[in-house]
């Protein structure tokens, strides 16, 4: 497991160490200097994917940063490509950035709205000459723009006037040519080591609906000549992205210089997350959910916030898990275990307990009185003041299919012929008898109790160990869902012999079990309610598919790091 970074400014004797986080000293100086009288930053997803682990971390630096310093965070739909983006994603991502628990200013900002702005500082650079509109193929321009060991070469239509120029843009702004007919670019220098100065489109002509702004538009911005403009319309202090940005940022920075902005926000770069046994790509997450590889974006296998929480991952322990991780300029993998510490770490304090068998075996208990039932009192949590609930214990229970063997290893501790075992919070019994059907499979278990042992052990013989159980009548049928990892490799996006990513499902991701046995108090769970199931792991009841009486439960984790065992 990857080790959190500390941050070695910190001062063991004034405090605990916090996470690495190169951007504090930098905007405690800006607010120090008076540079900046308040923190402004800003989170701009693309509506076209659900957000995902990844985007968790930048949630919750853009957010974190601005709550620390007492600043504010604007949430912006970065909505240029209205061909890929849907309403659907918009309501997804508004959720999830309230789920982990922020809350943006103002109200939610697009960078459709300043579609207009945009288009008149377009305007601009091309009569003042550093704007073109380029007649060249998309096949073309790609020869032309050169590689990264050679330089390209200028455009045939790089030297248009400025009259023609702003004829021809206002022309394809009125929808007179088809897609990727033509574009705007910047002028600026094909020959830059920096690909992203070698005349960047500004414009492309895409004849499609916007879910904001209707059919107004068929020309569409890039993302470059949208992104620094935006921030410096909304006042932001600190312009927060991933280090594949970086070399961006002369772009950004030409676009403020040369154009009448009101502000000039400072771009800074830190590292994406990468978390292995998973993928970010949200072209390939679309894909996952498009092939039904999974069951929609909020799979509980997916590395979306979305299906996390359905998994039954709380805020606190993504908040805490990113927190771990630091803020940082060096790539890296974070081990996915590190996340589970983080949710088991979460869970172990605030998760109730709770019995459930998963492969139930009945076992009647022979010399316990017919027709009478005990109510028995189980704490709740074994150190947290959570209450108690109430078991009722009869002649007939359930026990785990897997707590009896007719002939263990050595080392078996749970329930075996003429062994003895005690039911978590209640009596010491004894196996007696298996009742096999016609193909020799067990079914039942006839069994003794010793009624001198409730809270307190057994006088003068050893119980080897303690198993869980639910009451055969009382108790309530659900289905359990056992969920892993999505993926078998660690990368797997690295595929071999011409494989690809899709080669790496793990085909045991999912178990799903029905008839499975809960205790009483778990068949009023509400969706997302969370519970430790003792001996199992932690499970979430379902948030679409779990009702009262009738609950879903799906794994979050398992108690222990069992993966790869």
């Amino acid at each position: 497991m990857s080790k959190p970074t500390v941050d070695p400014t910190s001062n063991a004797k004034t405090g605990p160490a916090v996470p690495v986080n190169f951007l504090r000293p930098i905007i405690q100086a800006d607010l120090d200097s008076g540079k900046h009288t308040q923190i402004v930053t800003r989170f701009p997803p693309e509506p076209n994917g659900y957000l995902h682990i990844g985007h968790a971390k930048s949630i919750c630096v853009n957010f974190g940063l601005a709550q620390e310093f007492g600043g504010v965070t604007n949430l912006r739909f970065d909505d240029t490509n209205p061909a890929k983006e849907d309403q659907e994603y918009i309501d997804a991502i508004e959720r999830d950035v309230k789920w982990l628990g922020f809350q943006w200013a103002g109200e939610v900002r697009y960078a459709s709205q300043y579609f207009d702005q945009l288009h008149d500082w377009a305007v601009e650079l091309i009569k003042a000459g550093k704007a073109y509109v380029d007649d060249l193929t998309p096949e073309q321009a790609k020869e032309y723009r050169g590689s990264l060991t050679e330089p390209g070469k200028n455009s045939p239509f790089r030297d248009r006037s400025v009259e023609e120029n702003l004829d021809w843009f206002a022309r394809m702004k009125a929808g007179e040519f088809k897609d990727g007919e033509r574009v705007l670019r910047a002028k600026i220098d094909m020959a830059s080591p920096n690909m992203n100065l070698r005349d960047p489109i500004l414009y492309r002509i895409r004849h499609a609906h916007h879910h904001q702004t209707g059919d107004k538009w068929c020309i569409y911005p890039i993302y470059d000549f949208t992104h620094g403009q935006s921030d410096a319309i909304e006042g932001i202090t600190h312009s927060i992205c991933t280090l594949e940005f970086e070399s961006h940022r002369p772009l950004y920075e030409w676009f403020l210089d040369n154009l009448s902005v009101p502000c000039k926000p400072r771009q800074y770069e830190f590292s994406r997350l990468n978390l292995n046994y998973t993928i970010t790509s949200k072209r390939k997450l679309k894909q996952l959910v498009d092939e039904k590889h999974v069951n929609g974006w909020d799979d509980p296998r997916m590395s979306t916030l979305s299906g996390f929480r359905r998994r039954g991952y709380t805020p606190k322990s993504i908040r805490n898990f990113c927190e771990m991780v630091g803020t940082n300029r060096s790539d890296g993998v974070v081990d996915f275990g590190m996340l589970e510490f983080s949710i088991r770490d979460d869970l172990d304090q605030s998760a109730p307990r709770a019995m459930c068998v998963l492969r139930p075996l009945k076992v009647v208990i022979t010399n316990y009185p017919e027709g009478q039932v005990e109510n028995l009192e189980l704490p709740c949590h074994p150190k947290e003041d959570m209450g108690v609930r109430q078991l009722p214990f009869a002649r007939e229970i359930y026990i785990d299919r897997d707590d009896f063997m007719e002939e263990p290893p050595k080392g078996y501790k749970r329930l075996e012929p003429a062994g003895e075992v005690r039911l978590r919070g209640s009596y010491v019994i004894r196996a007696d008898e298996a009742i096999k059907d016609a193909d020799g499979n067990i079914v039942e278990l006839r069994c003794s109790y010793d009624p001198d042992t409730l809270g307190k052990n057994p006088e003068g013989r050893k119980v080897k160990g303690v198993i869980h159980w639910v009451p055969a009548a009382a108790s309530v049928e659900c289905e359990v869902r056992l969920y892993d990892r999505l993926f078998r490799s660690p990368n797997p996006e690295k595929a071999e012999d011409g494989a690809s990513f899709l080669d790496n499902i793990n085909p045991d991701s999912l178990q799903v079990l029905t008839g499975c046995r809960a205790e009483p108090s778990l068949g009023n769970a509400q969706p997302e309610d969370r519970f430790q199931f003792e001996r199992e792991g932690y499970f979430c009841a379902d948030i679409k598919d779990s009702k009262p009486g009738a609950p879903v439960f799906n794994r979050t984790v398992t108690l222990r790091d069992s993966w790869g065992q």
